[in-house]
């Protein structure tokens, strides 16, 4: 009777330690090992292993209302913990978030770069047609150029301001971004239960 008494009062004990850990941070993930935050397919050591995909969807979810300056927590055994696998662990993540935050945003920037480029050929294009319709000489080659020139500076122009403006960029990559910065920024911890 006094054993399943104190294994009651063990397991009450544990489950308060686990929801104080719940509730300290935005963000708290279960592991079982260290291993759960990294691709099953990758052999590698930790600081070049490859992150699991299931970890990332699991993060973009938790993180699409949060602020940035985020806290997550990794909650694992105690008996599993390695503070010598942790600090390279948490030097991968913020590698990984950091490489991925920089290429997303050079796909923007050059995104936005190609739409400059493509609004001035549209420009030069329209000047191009308004010169040769201004010096209309009744030759069948200067119409048939302004009837090219005309609609494809008016194209060109549209979808380069599109894409200069960014217009159309998509939710998914939007929202990609935006993990991706903020995960930059984001605290990673790790506590046993």
């Amino acid at each position: 009777m006094k054993k399943e008494g104190k294994m009651k009062k063990e397991e009450a004990s544990t489950k308060t330690n686990v929801t104080e850990l719940l509730n300290k941070s935005e963000i708290s993930l279960w592991l079982d090992n260290y291993n759960d935050i990294f691709s099953d397919f990758d052999p590698r050591p930790y600081a070049h292993r490859a992150l699991s995909q299931d970890l990332l969807d699991e993060a973009k979810r938790a993180t699409r209302e949060a602020p940035s300056g985020i806290e997550l927590r990794f909650l694992i055994p105690n008996t599993q913990r390695n503070l010598q696998h942790e600090f390279m662990i948490k030097k991968r993540l913020r590698e990984h978030f950091k490489k991925h935050a920089a290429q997303l945003e050079d796909d923007y920037k050059q995104m936005r770069k190609k739409g400059v480029i493509l609004t001035v050929i549209g420009m030069i294009l329209l000047a191009a047609a308004t010169f040769l319709y201004m010096n209309n000489n009744n030759q069948w080659w200067n119409a048939f150029l302004v009837v090219l020139f005309e609609p494809a500076g008016w194209f060109t122009v549209w979808i380069g301001l599109e894409k200069a403006f960014a217009v159309y960029e998509s939710k998914e990559h939007k929202f990609n971004r935006q993990f991706y910065q903020k995960m930059t920024k984001a605290e990673f911890k790790f506590e046993g239960y």
